[in-house]
């Protein structure tokens, strides 16, 4: 039984491990909402958790709390710098209703 209770407890902190929160623009390409940083130029694709509708941030700046995940063109686009990484949105919170050019 102590195993048991110590299994249990150990599952919350390696989803609190791999949460994340970045800070960006949302936009839409090829029918995928993305985040993009002006600085230091990262994107990140964004799949939606629970009931959370990424279509109303569409051209604000935010910050979105989620679980990382590379695409999978990270495998084959190894070399690129610009390779998008997924984001499973947990937390979206809108800090400015127009992103900055």
């Amino acid at each position: 039984m102590i195993v048991q209770s110590g299994q249990a407890q150990s599952q919350p902190s390696t989803k609190a491990k791999g949460q994340v929160t970045v800070q960006g623009c949302v936009s839409r390409q090829s029918g995928d909402y993305k985040l993009t940083q002006s600085d230091p130029g990262n994107s990140y694709v964004l799949h939606a958790a629970d009931k959370i509708k990424l279509g109303q941030y569409l051209g604000q700046q935010v910050k979105v709390t989620g679980t990382k995940s590379p695409t999978l063109s990270d495998s084959t686009d190894a070399g690129r710098s610009t390779s998008a990484v997924t984001l499973t949105v947990s937390s979206v919170k809108t800090i400015s209703k127009e992103c900055s050019r």
